[in-house]
């Protein structure tokens, strides 16, 4: 039988989270979603397409959005505009993707999870990324805010057939660290995305955000409303 882990000793940069963690039995890796989960880029791009929306008229329902979030063709947002803009749709295109970008390249990641994935790592836990989102886009964010030697292993929509709600990119991102997934704990903002994970076998704790707050999450999957106060400690389920 395994004896119970010691409590970690604080590093510099995990000194702010209360209390210290312990590490569940059997649990070897975690492993994080990233649009919405550490960059909040799903509120600032949900936002803007709402003002888009408004410009001509309309309104972007946020449970239509939600059906989007965490995967990849599930809504189109072209739909729901007048037939001028669709006319004009490259251009008013590249117009939104500009204002988009400027808009994320000035946030902050989402508060505490920088020391929660130094947490993981000193922690003796291995640290992937799983994202139906394409690896130039995630690698320019990560780069940015200086994540990229965090992670030992990336799955990306560019490395699979099918995304997130499907459980391809997180048995991939097990895969690449070499373990079975119920030794990997998936971080996930979505409905989408936590349901790939709980498809993987992988333990699952949901982080929300204000666009993923609403979903129809079930009662059994854990969820942390307070985003990452609680520290390692909190995401580990103490």
């Amino acid at each position: 039988m395994t004896p119970p882990a010691a409590p970690l000793t604080r590093s510099p940069y995990t000194a702010a989270m209360t209390p210290a963690a312990t590490i569940p039995e059997g649990l070897r890796a975690v492993v994080f979603d990233f649009d919405g989960t550490i960059l909040d880029t799903e509120t600032r791009e949900f936002h803007h397409w709402q003002e888009l929306y408004r410009e001509h008229g309309r309104e972007l329902a946020l449970s239509d959005w939600q059906r989007g979030v965490g995967t990849w063709d599930a809504f189109d947002p072209w739909a729901g505009l007048p037939e001028q803009v669709q006319a004009d749709r490259e251009n008013v295109r590249a117009r939104l993707h500009d204002t988009i970008v400027s808009d994320i390249a000035g946030q902050d990641l989402r508060p505490g999870v920088r020391a929660v994935l130094e947490g993981v790592k000193a922690a003796g836990l291995r640290l992937a990324l799983a994202t139906s989102s394409d690896r130039e886009w995630v690698t320019r964010w990560m780069r940015q805010h200086n994540l990229l030697d965090l992670f030992e292993a990336v799955a990306t929509r560019d490395d699979v057939r099918r995304v997130k709600p499907d459980p391809e990119l997180y048995l991939l991102a097990a895969a690449r660290l070499g373990l079975r997934p119920e030794e990997c704990l998936a971080v996930e903002d979505s409905f989408n995305g936590a349901t790939a994970a709980v498809a993987a076998g992988m333990r699952l704790v949901v982080v929300p955000n204000d666009v993923t707050r609403t979903q129809p999450f079930p009662a059994e999957w854990r969820r942390l409303e307070d985003g990452y106060a609680g520290g390692l400690a909190g995401l580990l389920g103490e």
